[in-house]
């Protein structure tokens, strides 16, 4: 073996292990120690990463149940309550309950309620829709149909109505996650509290013109009269900009605000039928008799 070679050989294993030593000490100079309980709460999760909770995923959300002092802001709602209190005994924190939400389309205005007056021929997405134009009815607030919250829903909560053209939530499928609700342009999906047996009572509706002209573009809009903010006795419908609003969190589901709409906007859900009150079987079976 030549003088050449060996020189050649001695001098690479030289530099590679001054490489190596010089590796070692950067390694151990900015290593970040990271808490072994990310892993833990992590696993808790459901996984699904959809962002609900406020963070990129589930390992970011891991991450800021670990470095918080408490849990009251931190919530997946995905997992509810119960990966809420498995996630605080990892942590020896007291797990804060919270009420279960879902998504809510707040508007009527199918082809029956809100006539078409235009046709749109483009993208057929709801995002590109709503900066070009209003809407192919009068009411410039109402749903577009174009399925832009179909397409962000990942747990198959929302389906399309082959008939009325405006999405559907799946109550049971829903999980709260919120995509649905970025992915609307008209600001038409909220979530609210989750009533038992799925009920609600929601003015469904989001236009905020003036009564007859909210009227003139869709029949069943809310007109801003305002006899169910006034009938109210749990204070919790809103009124502004000419819109009735029920807040889910106060609302007991009485329905008399129901009872009191002139137009219909206000939406009961999976409630038994009312019970007819004698005097109203009496006045229909007068009807009935005089030929009505």
């Amino acid at each position: 073996m030549s003088i050449t070679v060996v020189y050649t050989i001695v001098t690479l294993a030289v530099i590679g292990a001054a490489a190596a030593v010089i590796l070692y000490f950067v390694a151990q100079k900015f290593k970040v120690v990271e808490d072994p309980r990310i892993d833990d709460v992590e696993e808790a999760l459901p996984g699904a990463n959809c962002g609900g909770c406020g963070y990129a995923g589930c390992r970011a959300f891991a991450e800021a149940c670990v470095k918080a002092s408490e849990l009251g802001d931190l919530n997946c709602p995905v997992g509810g309550n119960e990966t809420m209190s498995n996630v605080a005994s990892i942590l020896g924190l007291e797990a804060v309950k919270k009420d279960p939400r879902v998504a809510y389309i707040r508007c009527n205005g199918t082809c029956e309620h809100r006539p078409k007056t235009s046709s749109f021929d483009g993208a057929t997405t709801c995002a590109i829709a709503s900066s070009v134009y209003s809407g192919e009815s009068g009411c410039q607030y109402g749903c577009l149909g174009y399925g832009d919250c179909y397409d962000a829903c990942d747990f198959d909560a929302i389906v399309m109505h082959p008939e009325t053209g405006i999405p559907e939530i799946i109550d049971d499928k829903c999980v709260a996650c919120g995509a649905c609700v970025d992915a609307c342009p008209k600001d038409l999906i909220e979530l609210r509290k989750k009533m038992p047996k799925n009920r609600k009572v929601v003015v469904s509706c989001r236009n905020q013109d003036k009564g007859g002209v909210a009227k003139k573009a869709c029949s069943v809009a809310c007109i801003g009269c305002s006899k169910c903010f006034k009938e109210c006795p749990f204070d919790a419908i809103t009124m502004e900009n000419n819109l009735a609003y029920i807040d889910s969190d106060k609302c007991k589901l009485c329905r008399k605000c129901v009872a009191v709409c002139p137009t219909g906007a206000i939406i009961e859900e999976n409630f038994p039928p009312r019970k007819v009150k004698p005097e109203e079987k009496k006045s229909v079976n007068q009807q009935n008799n005089s030929g009505c």
